[in-house]
Formats: C-alpha cells, structure tokens, sequence
C-alpha cells in the first residue's frame, strides 16, 4: 500500500500556496474581461447593420467551437513569429476572457430578449437615446436574473484556469506540475490540488444555486 510522504506535502504546501495566488489573480482578471467582453458582443449582436451582426455572430463561433487549449497554444506559440508577443500570465488572461466571455454573450443575448418589449417603446416614447436606453432601461431588468449564469462561468473560469500550466504560467496546476516532475512524487500533489479544487469550486456551486432560488422566489412574489 502506497504511503503518503509527509515531508513531501510540507515541502508542496508553500508552492501550492504560491500557485492559489496566481490562480485568484487569472480567474478575478479573466472573469472581469469575459463580463465586459460577453456584454460588448451581446449588444453587437443586435446591432441595427447587418454585417455587424454576422461579424460578431462569426467571431462567437468561431471561438465557442474551437478548444480554449488551441486557442491558448496559437496565441502563446504562434503568435510572436507574427511579432505578438505576450507572457503566459497575460495571454492566458485574454485567451481565457474572450474565450468564456464568448459563451457569457449568449447569457446576456438571452437576458436582453427576456426584457420585454414595452420596454423599449417606454423608453423611445420619453426621448431616451440609445445610451441612457441601455443604461438606464434595459440593463438593469436584464442583468439581475442573468446572475447565477454568469456566477456559473466564475466558477468555469476557476477550474479551466488549470490550462494555463501549458503555457508556463505557474498557478496551482503549474506549480504541482513542476513540482511532481521535480521531485517524481506525484500522489501527494496531484491529490491536494485536486482536493483544493473541490474545497472552493463545490462551495460556490452550491452558494451560487441558493442565489438563483432566491432571485426566483423574488421574482414570483
């Protein structure tokens, strides 16, 4: 029977912390950017010029059907023999937030078209331009129900953050990584990050499905 060596998690344990801290930074900075970047291509979408939307709606599916892996080794690797150059940490923050930010778009495309259509003709008959329409109308009856969705995509981004240990950015994955390769244990950190994993993702989950009940229940009251 395999033993746990001990000495081995002591000496893990400070590199895990280091890589949790990485992994906070690229999931608070990706998710950021996926919120921004999804409602950006949502209101496009619906854009009154035709090729507009056909852009946007191209460019979504074309990120959406194709793996964030590819996505993440072309922008690292292929990338700079066309003069782009950016360090892991930073391309794995834009790759990941346009690539989550992607799928959050039809979040909020759904959000908007659940606005009713009153709504709009309220807003043309006071004058609102299209701004204060958005600003003032729209977005906040859309945005409040859409809440849970897009926790969902948080915690998404949490775990998928995992791929950026491929392109040598060092968060909890990245750490265990070279770790385990250092030290040829691999028991001892493959089972802590994985457990580290569950200990914050199950929580969010479950507090994020108690927050949808309760914006149900306010919403039928």
């Amino acid at each position: 029977m395999t033993m746990w060596d001990m000495e081995v998690v002591r000496e893990f344990l400070p590199r895990l912390w280091s890589g949790l801290i990485i992994t906070f930074e690229v999931t608070i900075l990706s998710t950021s950017l996926a919120l921004v970047y999804g409602l950006i291509m949502a209101m496009l979408e619906r854009s009154p010029l035709a090729p507009v939307r056909k852009l946007v709606g191209t460019i979504l599916e074309f990120v959406r059907r194709t793996p964030p892996l590819i996505q993440l080794y072309f922008a690292f690797y292929v990338l700079p023999s066309v003069g782009f150059m950016l360090d892991g940490f930073t391309c794995g923050v834009i790759v990941m937030g346009i690539h989550v930010g992607s799928y959050m778009a039809e979040v909020y495309r759904s959000g908007i078209d659940a606005v009713d259509k009153g709504q709009w003709e309220a807003a043309s008959a006071l004058n609102y331009g299209k701004g204060d329409t958005w600003r003032f109308i729209i977005l906040p009856q859309a945005i409040l129900p859409m809440i849970p969705a897009l926790g969902n995509y948080l915690v998404l981004m949490f775990k998928d953050s995992a791929l950026l240990s491929t392109i040598t950015v060092l968060d909890m994955m990245g750490e265990t990584v070279v770790f385990a390769n250092s030290t040829y244990h691999y028991l001892e950190p493959m089972t802590i990050v994985g457990i580290v994993y569950l200990i914050i993702s199950i929580p969010c989950a479950f507090g994020l499905r108690a927050l949808e009940k309760s914006l149900n229940k306010n919403q039928r009251s």
